[in-house]
């Protein structure tokens, strides 16, 4: 436990708001591993919540299980959307788990109240033939001399999304050294610290081959600079940001066709399950590779790829085409 986290224990109220939402951050970052972008959720959701009671002259530690319905119905009539309402749902169910058993709570005020019913909304996935468009686009680029370093670097990014379906932060953190063998495989870090094996197809790995021939171009202080990011950057972060990844692939999309609100880094990971799962792949099998602790998450894609087939099926059959002729 550290100094400021004991002093903290002892005198929990002379803290406030700000000191145990602080405290239980801390707790979340050193004994569950949560990342930067996790932390900084939580943060804006308990502080919204915080100020919401401050208006009513009540302290987290004092805030009752009606407060706590009243604020989530609150939400709720604000438009705010189930599943954010959930997540918010979930930070303070995290946070007063903390305080109970911190000693500073003598119960837990979210305690039977049920998440906000959520409909079954299904992700955005693109066909295997723009994903095709999207790769031959980035690589006339690598072939251009005029965009031939950028072209590959984008390239590369692309063939990884698509192979190993990797979450963008998790992309554009890898380690250089996570790509250095010649390996079908990359070694990934993904939420919570996890790691697990994503993989590399032949055609990912000759585009991370030839973009490592022209990495030393986006080094800090060019060759002479150093990093341990596959995709560094001069900027304060050292890697690629996930902003800058983004509006890479809007850019990329607009040069293959493909309609760019229908592209993201996000995008191309759901890609990757959703084809995989169309061609037989079996679904514990794509939660591994995903990095999903729950198989719940990943059967969302079985869903996907049964409304696809459906789809094909009423367009294509001709039981299908001869009774939407006979209703017209």
């Amino acid at each position: 436990m550290t100094a400021s986290r004991a002093k903290w224990k002892a005198d929990p109220l002379s803290a406030g708001a700000a000191g145990a939402i602080e405290n239980f951050l801390d707790m979340m970052s050193a004994e569950r591993g949560a990342s930067i972008n996790t932390l900084s959720a939580y943060r804006r959701d308990l502080m919204d919540f915080a100020g919401a009671l401050a208006t009513s002259k009540t302290t987290l530690r004092d805030a009752s299980h009606a407060e706590v319905k009243r604020y989530l119905a609150l939400l709720g009539s604000s438009g705010l959307a189930p599943s954010s309402q959930a997540r918010k749902l979930s930070a303070l169910r995290q946070l007063y788990g903390f305080l109970y058993n911190e000693g500073i709570r003598p119960d837990d005020p979210t305690n039977a109240i049920e998440a906000p019913r959520r409909g079954r909304t299904l992700p955005k996935i693109l066909s295997a033939e723009d994903v095709e468009k999207l790769i031959e686009a980035a690589r006339v680029q690598a072939a251009n001399p005029k965009t031939a370093n950028e072209g590959a670097r984008l390239y590369c990014m692309v063939e990884i999304l698509y192979a190993a379906g990797l979450r963008v932060s998790e992309l554009v953190t890898l380690p250089l050294a996570a790509v250095r063998g010649k390996q079908g495989f990359v070694y990934v870090r993904g939420k919570g610290n996890k790691e697990r094996i994503a993989p590399l197809n032949p055609s990912a790995r000759q585009s991370i081959d030839a973009y490592l021939k022209v990495r030393d171009e986006f080094l800090p202080g060019g060759a002479k600079g150093e990093s341990r990011h596959l995709f560094p950057s001069r900027g304060a972060t050292g890697h690629l940001t996930r902003r800058r990844c983004h509006q890479m692939l809007k850019e990329l999309a607009i040069k293959a066709s493909v309609n760019p609100d229908k592209l993201s880094p996000h995008v191309l990971r759901h890609a990757f399950a959703t084809h995989l799962v169309e061609g037989g792949a079996d679904l514990r099998s794509v939660q591994t590779m995903l990095g999903h602790a729950d198989i719940a998450t990943t059967q969302i894609y079985t869903h996907v790829a049964s409304d696809r087939l459906k789809a094909t099926v009423q367009s294509a059959h001709p039981l299908a085409r001869r009774k939407d002729k006979s209703r017209g």
